[in-house]
């Protein structure tokens, strides 16, 4: 367990720092436009190859992958390892030249489709259309970050995967900060920012690639059986990898439906959310497949899934509670500056309490997940993703109208706590996993410590109107503060309780 936990821990230090400039980049953003058209264009436009990202790329891809590949590591030859990584990487590099043309020749019609409000204002929608063909083609690349990653991460090189996405960020930056000003639409600037910062992160793995030996030309054998086992397996992973995503997708195209710069309010909020999910939600994932696949068929493999969990419980719950109190100075500390007005900082907290609620569940689901996946089942996730999907739908129809952002984040949350129990009961039914001694009590010493927080958080947070007031610097001093304070709280009523994962880490 502990190696696991410096693995989690190195990937997640280094996607900390990639949020944290992800931080800077959405702050100038934010300065940029606001809340305003070319905010809610861009945020369509990048949105859309992140999502086929998530469906052909990384996260599918990868589940589907990661499992043929540990197999052929374990039980097969080298050059027999190094002839399947190089197959499939072919396919890939054919599938993802296909789509990426039909996404950029067809940008008016995918614009449409997930951003339907967006038509009812032709400079809106003609802006989106063409952010979305510059955007698109970073589809191609993040798939192959993807595909290199994979390979590094099954090999125990988990770092450089988790480093590479601080260069979408600062292409993204530089782009902003160095050629935006200078053009007529500054946005454009922004969006070719993202495929410079994609050239950036495929540049920057294919040294480690080399290291271990798989840096190879792709090829467009069909004869290995590793290829077809994977492109059978990424189908249903799709689906069920992609469930937040396609989530995501339909709270799009309702957001451009049901009122003015919804879908900013969304992204905005979003991105305080997937500070969390993206720190440790991902480093857990990225760490637990290749783990759970090296264990599959041993005692080991539901003691991994029960100290994942127990993880997740201990930083989600804090999580959750900060996010929620610390929502609004939070929002004012990082984007009310410039073209982001008071009234866009309350719409976002609306969204971002709904998403906040989320943390647990969708990290849960990233680790219940990884279980099927390592035992190359992706049908099971598949079904309750669909299931999943479907829940959002309804609740997101039902809650848009009235209560607009806050009822399409509330039904992103109530999808993924679906998810994560269809997924959970599924594993507990079959008698892959049970939870281990000492729940109860693990249970009740972090739910004191988290009310501890939150009631600190309460008293000392201070008034909207009062953070308004203060210049960023002073904004800062106080949050900073704040943060650290009630995170040692929460760490020193732990381990004034004794809690066991708390001596875990404080050993390593």
């Amino acid at each position: 367990m502990s190696l696991s936990l410096r693995n989690v821990a190195r990937v997640a230090s280094n996607t900390f720092l990639s949020r944290l400039l992800g931080f800077a980049r959405d702050v100038i953003l934010a300065h940029l436009f606001g809340a305003g058209m070319a905010a809610d264009a861009f945020f369509v436009a990048q949105r859309l190859p992140n999502l086929f990202r998530r469906l052909f790329g990384e996260g599918a891809f990868s589940q589907a992958f990661v499992p043929v590949l540990g197999e052929y590591v374990r039980e097969r030859s080298e050059k027999e390892t190094k002839d399947f990584v190089a197959d499939i990487a072919g396919w890939l590099l054919l599938a993802l030249l296909i789509i990426t043309g039909l996404g950029v020749f067809g940008a008016g019609i995918l614009v449409y489709l997930l951003a339907p409000g967006f038509a009812q204002d032709p400079a809106k929608y003609q802006l989106t259309v063409l952010l979305t063909r510059i955007t698109f083609p970073y589809l191609l690349l993040v798939s192959l970050v993807a595909l290199s990653g994979g390979v590094l991460n099954t090999y125990g090189r988990f770092q450089v995967p988790a480093f590479t996405p601080v260069f979408l960020n600062l292409g993204i930056i530089a782009a902003a900060i160095f050629w935006a000003p200078h053009i007529a639409q500054p946005v454009i600037a922004v969006a070719w920012g993202m495929i410079f910062g994609g050239i950036a992160q495929l540049l920057f793995q294919i040294p480690a690639l080399y290291r271990v030996g798989h840096l190879h030309w792709p090829r467009l054998r069909r004869s290995d059986p590793g290829v077809a086992r994977t492109l059978r397996l990424l189908g249903p992973a799709a689906l069920g990898a992609s469930a937040a995503q396609i989530n995501l997708f339909i709270n799009t195209v309702l957001a451009s439906l049901v009122g003015a710069n919804v879908v900013s309010y969304l992204y905005y909020s979003d991105r305080l959310v997937e500070f969390p999910l993206g720190v440790f939600g991902v480093a857990l994932g990225t760490v637990v497949l290749p783990t759970l696949t090296r264990q599959s068929k041993t005692a080991e493999f539901p003691r991994t899934l029960d100290w994942a969990l127990r993880w997740t419980w201990l930083i989600a719950l804090p999580a959750t509670v900060g996010l929620i109190l610390l929502g609004k100075p939070l929002l004012i500390t990082l984007f009310r500056y410039g073209a982001y007005s008071v009234q866009d900082m309350e719409q976002s907290y609306l969204s971002l309490f709904g998403y906040g609620l989320g943390i647990l569940p969708i990290i849960a689901a990233r680790v219940f997940a990884p279980a099927f996946y390592a035992r190359q089942d992706t049908k099971t996730p598949m079904r309750f993703g669909i299931i999943s999907v479907g829940i959002n739908i309804i609740i997101s129809l039902i809650l848009a109208w009235p209560l607009h952002q806050l009822g399409l984040s509330l039904a992103t949350t109530i999808a993924a706590l679906g998810n994560a129990t269809l997924l959970g009961r599924r594993l507990w039914r079959d008698e892959i996993y049970r939870p281990g001694p000492g729940w109860r009590n693990f249970l009740l010493k972090t739910s004191i410590s988290a009310f501890a927080l939150g009631l600190g958080l309460f008293l000392f947070r201070g008034s909207t109107s009062e953070w308004l007031r203060w210049s960023a610097g002073e904004r800062i001093a106080h949050l900073l503060p704040l943060i650290g304070s009630s995170a040692l709280l929460y760490l020193f009523l732990l381990w004034a309780m004794r809690l066991p994962e708390l001596r875990q880490l404080r050993r390593r």
